[in-house]
């Protein structure tokens, strides 16, 4: 199961030490602008070394399209790219080839195909999330033209978090700070506890929240395939991953149905391009998806990071023969993921909405 997606599919391939990373993104619409410039600027968001809360790796991730695009256009055939490593230290990580990492992909690696690629994780490292932010750019933009656009931002490090509704806040400031938080305040708050975390030689969790703009009424599939359950599975497919929500999510069962119903009232706008109906809500507590279909208001959900699982401290484990012994990890390691994560969280939100406005598209007669 490396390809995602069902009209709009990226498929991946690489390791974290490994030559490249890439991938082959099938079902792009022809004749979209492809701004180079801006695919880069996506994956420089997410690459290491970009401040002193992040791992110190320095990698330029430059991204290269090797087809499916001619003079700066999309073709409709498949755009192959890759991104080369270059900045691999595989011997910091020689004392774990033998030993497994707590909480880490090693073992479940190991018992599933009987070997494994010790060197940072290999298949199952954080860095294969490259891919998925080229295919998420070249989504955005296609999406740009329908007038979509996808914003996430880290709203909660450890225990210091922003208030659940994002209208309180300016998203545009998300990208003003090191931790991409839209609260200078708060972005200051976190990124101390960060730096703290770090010194210690130990890892914190937090949430990225995502909105998602001018998506239409009508995507997502009634039954199986319904928009929420995509976007869940999408998320949870991301290193460190742990829980997903949206709407009002786990918050919404302190409330009555006769508080949380999104009332339905007509709305005084033109109709919409993809819609015939003026009907629209007076809250958003369903976030924007009801019946597993989108209603055309703000999608926006919540995406749950644990902890990073290398402590560069010593930890109790065992080695492939089931031996105890201990572990102390070496090498450039993030305190916390969140940082680099949001573009991922993006990019995922990115080729989902895509992928099912194409699937809407190709239903409609």
């Amino acid at each position: 199961m490396n390809t995602f997606g069902n009209l709009f599919r990226l498929t991946t391939f690489g390791e974290s030490h490994g030559e490249a990373i890439g991938g082959v993104v099938d079902g792009m619409p022809a004749g979209i602008d492809i701004d180079v410039d801006f695919i880069q600027a996506e994956l420089n968001r997410r690459r290491p070394g970009q401040s002193k809360i992040t791992t110190s790796r320095q990698e330029p991730d430059q991204v290269e399209l090797l087809s499916g695009v001619f003079e700066g256009k999309s073709t409709g055939c498949p755009i192959g790219f890759i991104v080369r490593n270059t900045n691999q230290h595989s011997q910091d990580y020689e004392n774990m080839r033998n030993v497994f990492r707590p909480s880490h992909a090693d073992y479940t690696y190991y018992e599933k195909y009987g070997i494994r690629d010790h060197r940072g994780g290999g298949r199952s490292s954080a860095r294969i999330t490259i891919s998925r932010c080229v295919g998420g750019a070249l989504a955005k933009l296609a999406l740009q033209q329908l007038g979509i656009s996808i914003q996430a931002y880290t709203s909660q490090v450890g225990y210091i978090a922003l208030k659940r509704d994002y209208h309180l806040y300016d998203l545009s400031l998300t990208e003003t700070n090191a931790v991409r938080c839209p609260d200078a305040e708060k972005a200051a708050e976190m990124e101390a506890l960060i730096t703290q975390v770090k010194g210690e030689g130990d890892t914190i969790g937090g949430v990225i929240t995502c909105v998602i703009k001018g998506c239409p009424a009508g995507l997502g599939e009634p039954e199986f395939g319904k928009l929420h359950a995509a976007l869940g599975a999408a998320m949870l497919s991301i290193n460190a991953v742990k829980g997903f929500e949206y709407g009002e999510g786990f918050a919404g069962v302190t409330m009555r149905g006769s508080e949380q119903n999104d009332i339905f009232i007509s709305e005084n706008s033109e109709n919409s391009e993809y819609s015939e109906s003026s009907i629209t809500t007076a809250t958003n507590h369903s976030g924007g998806i009801q019946g597993g279909i989108s209603n055309g208001q703000d999608i926006y959900f919540r995406v749950a990071f644990k902890p990073v699982a290398t402590l560069l401290m010593e930890q109790n484990t065992v080695d492939i023969d089931g031996n105890p012994t201990t572990l102390t990890a070496k090498g450039r390691h993030d305190p916390c993921v969140l940082p680099r994560a949001v573009p991922v969280v993006e990019a995922m939100a990115a080729m989902t909405i895509l992928d099912h406005f194409m699937l809407y598209q190709s239903k409609k007669v």
